[in-house]
Parts: structure tokens; sequence; C-alpha cells
């Protein structure tokens, strides 16, 4: 870790790109909020259209008033202090959300966190740790952990295997899981990436690139519990086969 880092600034960055989870955003944030980082939480919304987008502008009206939290889930609170909310004006995006909030993180190490209730945050001290011991400059989690089922349906399963399969071909890694939600990253390697993708396809060419720059990257096991498209699930198809040709776009390419 960097001993020049300011007392203020964050050791975490804590990125989530929100598109529609007005069901699952509150919940999510406070067990961001319970782990025990010295974190900032970044949150973008991407042109939500479900009250997620009105949800947050009325966190933002809260601070601006001089509060110190907002009343959420019954009795439950949220810490607004650390909470930073930036808006797209558009959906273009988790590739592009993404890109918005690396460059406002000022963390030494930033954590992927996505807005449903799929990831747990109390795999953050695993996440964390290869990189606090200087042994990785880029974590990634892995679904695929003995005894885990972390896909609900055949096609999801072969689908993430295929794409991870090539990309491990041209990367030369040896991962389980590239799609995977859980990527954490020391932020100088987010600021050296040029990366260009704005939807999924981000997950394949982050990786490409962290490849071809040499970064040190490791693996980790996490807990997941997945969703099905009747709870929001977005990911599809269509993104597999655009992931497939990212793999060969960015790792026999530009």
């Amino acid at each position: 870790m960097n001993a020049d880092r300011s007392p203020s600034a964050p050791e975490v960055s804590v990125v989530v790109p929100v598109y529609n989870e007005h069901a699952s955003l509150a919940r999510i944030l406070q067990r961001v909020q319970a782990s025990p980082e010295n974190q900032e939480i970044i949150v973008i919304d991407d042109g939500s259209r479900d009250g997620t987008q009105e949800w947050l502008r009325g966190l933002v009206a809260l601070r601006e008033s001089g509060a110190a939290w907002a009343p959420v889930l019954g009795d439950g609170r949220l810490a607004l202090e650390n909470l930073r909310i930036l808006f797209q004006g558009e959906n273009r995006g988790k590739g592009a959300a993404l890109r918005r909030a690396f460059r406002e993180a000022r963390g030494e190490i930033v954590i992927i966190q996505d807005a449903d209730l799929e990831y747990d945050p109390r795999d953050y001290p695993v996440l964390l740790e290869p990189i606090r011991r200087g042994q990785a400059d880029v974590v990634y989690g892995t679904r695929f952990a003995p005894g885990a089922r972390p896909m609900r349906t055949w096609g999801q399963f072969l689908g993430n295997r295929i794409v991870t399969l090539f990309s491990n071909r041209l990367t030369g890694l040896a991962l389980s899981d590239v799609w995977v939600g859980y990527k954490v990253f020391r932020r100088e390697v987010l600021q050296a990436l040029p990366l260009r993708e704005d939807r999924f396809g981000f997950e394949i060419e982050v990786t490409a690139r962290v490849a071809r720059g040499g970064w040190r990257v490791t693996e980790v096991p996490i807990s997941y519990r997945a969703r099905s498209r009747a709870e929001g699930k977005k990911i599809t198809w269509r993104d597999a086969v655009w992931g497939l040709w990212c793999v060969f776009r960015y790792n026999l390419g530009r």
C-alpha cells in the first residue's frame, strides 16, 4: 500500500453501477457499509427508469440538506458521508458506467459491486487480501468453488465456460470465471488500461488488457446467489456472443 495516501482518503473504492435496481439497491448498499473496510462507495446510475434514479436523487438532496443518515427499509438507515452518487445522462451500459466511476475513484483499491443481491460484500476481506499482501494487482472472484451451483441454467453455465476457455487460451491466464462480477484492482492498473467497451463486453476487454499489461492476476472463491430473469437478470445469450467476439477482438487486435 502507498504510505503517502492522505489520511482522509479511503483505502477502498466500492464502485456500484446501477440500472433499474430499485428493489435491491438499498439492501446492497447497507451490506457494503456493514463491511469493515475504510471505503468510499461510488454509485453510478445508468439511466434507470424504475424509480432508482429518483431514490438516489433523494439521497443527494438529504446530504445537501446536512443530513448524515437516510432512513431505509423500515427501521434501517444508510450513512451518507461515504456515499458518492453519479448519474449518466442516458443508459449506456455497465462498461460505460464503470469507466466514469473509475475516473472518480480515490481509493488505492477498487472493487466492482453489482447492485443486485447476487454477490455478498462479506467476501471483501477474501477479495482484498492478495492485493494487501502484495501478491496480486488484480483479483477475480470465482463462482466455481467446490460444491457451488453458480448458474441457474445450462445455457448460462455453458456460455460462461466457452468464453472463459477461449479467453484463457489467448490471454495465457488460468481463470475459471471470466464473467464474474467481483473484480478488484489496484487503482493504478485501471488508470493504465484504455478501456472502451460500453456494455457487458467490459468483462472480456478488461481481462485481455490486464493480461497484455502483464499485471499479476489471481482468483479467490466467493459466495454467489444467482437470480432469474424474472428477478431482474440482465445478461443474455447475445452478451455471451458479443463476449466471445470481444475475446478475439481484444486479444488479437487492439
